[in-house]
């Protein structure tokens, strides 16, 4: 593994986490209305987008990295649809 690969996965990794919060947040207090539903089927949509690239061209930290915060944005829709 080279060294661009390595910052390639620290800065995924990074990125994730900090979908983490507010998936967290969202799923504790069940409050939604301040989240906008729009700016997360897009944030959604890129980071699908980011993966199916990433599968294209056969690199592990844009699969990796772009798979997992789409699973968590779209934890965050689902409560967004359910916690009107």
């Amino acid at each position: 593994m080279n060294y661009v690969t390595i910052l390639g996965l620290i800065a995924g990794a990074l990125t994730t986490v900090s979908f983490l919060p507010q998936v967290i947040k969202t799923w504790r207090t069940k409050a939604t209305s301040a989240l906008s539903l729009w700016t997360f089927i897009l944030q959604g949509t890129a980071l699908i987008l980011w993966t199916i690239y990433g599968i294209m061209i056969k690199e592990l930290p844009l699969i990796l990295w772009n798979f997992i915060p789409a699973c968590l944005v779209s934890m965050i829709i689902i409560f967004k649809l359910k916690y009107k």
